[in-house]
């Protein structure tokens, strides 16, 4: 009987750390300001693209954007996402498997859902969007007091609020938002800087492509372990009800993200140990006539979405199990990844569970702490029977000792 057990026992740990995934070393979080849900997993919004309030010109708006299928249209608003990521990574947030994620704090706008992201809190008394250094110690610097991390962790932003989001005078995180100039020295930095002093109109969120260009371009000189990139216009065009723009901008994005990917798969430092993690910090209205707003009124503005690829992310595609995940889940969950456990001054949400298949639930098995999801997989097939078969000559052997 003990033999049968340790075998047994023996056999899952096999399976176990055969499916195991490489821990990652450095990480890249991506954020893009506002980008509802719907325009993720569905391309354009048949109720909006059509609409004149909204697009100047609707034929050709469709021309680029617009296919009979949704699975058509994201792939052509976001090709990136709908190749590389659905192949490779994981999808979460479409509703329509009711396969959900969500901000929990109630404000639904920018300043909580970056601090519910980065904290692992939803705090309520993170209220408003002003320039109020934040209290709650976040992901990002607590990744660089470890020694693995330590000034290898660095942020860019387009919107300007970020160095007071991630507190950057206590974090010691360098951070550069909006438009500041770099200091790093190096003539594309001085071009990327002419361009920056060149910008007549310096509102409160730069253009992502600068951010962008600044970003890869000190990734490339330093390497950083950790990089938070925050992207912002496609929040930007939607406050103004250009869901022509909008759409651009989200293909915009599409094409950045692509290009950093394609920049860690083929630089030794990074290629095959870093992850991807993309999201948003609120949604949108769901309602055509609202699509653009969000706040705490506005019906579907909770309503977020998550995409992860690399080491440790298993290639699941898009998710289609009945599932929450929260916003403030990300950071442990990233930190985890990392083989970390994230401790801040404030309570830190738990990760959530990452998946092993996309359309079903997990069932732990009590007795051993495994899960079910192990018999499912292709590695997983003679386990089961060999389960069985352990189980029957037990029973056989059991049967035979009573007997005697």
């Amino acid at each position: 009987m003990k033999i049968t057990a340790f075998v047994l026992l023996q056999f899952f740990c096999i399976q176990l750390s055969a499916q195991q995934p490489l821990t990652p070393k450095n990480v890249f979080i991506i954020t893009t300001d506002g980008l509802r849900w719907q325009e993720v997993f569905n391309g354009a919004d048949a109720r909006v693209i059509t609409d004149t309030e909204f697009v100047k010109d609707t034929s050709l708006t469709k021309e680029m954007y617009w296919a009979e299928s949704p699975e058509e249209r994201r792939k052509k608003l976001m090709p990136f996402f709908w190749s590389t990521i659905a192949a490779k990574g994981q999808l979460h947030g479409n509703r329509g498997y009711k396969n959900k994620v969500n901000v929990s704090n109630p404000y639904k706008i920018s300043y909580p859902g970056y601090n519910e992201i980065l904290t692992g809190y939803a705090d309520p008394f993170v209220i408003t969007n002003k320039p109020n250094k934040n209290k709650n110690e976040n992901l990002l610097e607590f990744l660089n007091k470890k020694e693995t991390y330590r000034n290898s962790v660095v942020a860019f932003s387009s919107w300007n609020i970020f160095p007071y989001i991630l507190n950057e005078e206590r974090s010691r995180i360098p951070v550069n938002s909006g438009y500041e100039l770099m200091k790093e020295e190096g003539p594309v930095f001085d071009r990327i800087n002419k361009v920056q002093d060149s910008v007549t109109v310096k509102e409160e969120t730069r253009y992502d492509l600068l951010t962008f260009l600044n970003a890869k371009q000190y990734i490339q000189k330093n390497h950083p372990k950790v990089m938070m990139l925050g992207l912002g216009e496609t929040d930007e065009f939607g406050h103004k009800g250009e869901y022509d723009s909008y759409l651009q901008q989200a293909n915009n994005v599409d094409k950045m993200i692509a290009e950093l990917w394609y920049f860690v798969q083929t630089d030794p430092f990074y290629k095959n140990n870093t992850i991807f993690i993309i999201t948003t910090d609120h949604g949108r209205g769901s309602k055509p006539s609202k699509w653009y707003s969000h706040n705490m009124l506005v019906k579907g503005a909770s309503e977020t979405w998550l995409a992860m690829i690399g080491p440790g992310i298993n290639p699941l595609g898009e998710m289609k199990a009945n599932t929450q995940i929260w916003q403030k889940q990300i950071a442990a969950t990233v930190a985890e990844l990392l083989d970390e456990e994230f401790k801040a001054n404030h309570p830190v949400a738990a990760a959530f569970t990452l998946p092993v298949h996309a359309n079903e639930r997990q069932m732990n098995i009590a007795a051993l702490g495994l899960s079910f999801d192990l018999f499912y997989s292709s590695e997983g097939i003679m386990g089961i029977i060999i389960f069985f078969l352990l189980v029957k000559l037990f029973r056989r052997k059991r049967s035979l000792t009573l007997q005697q």
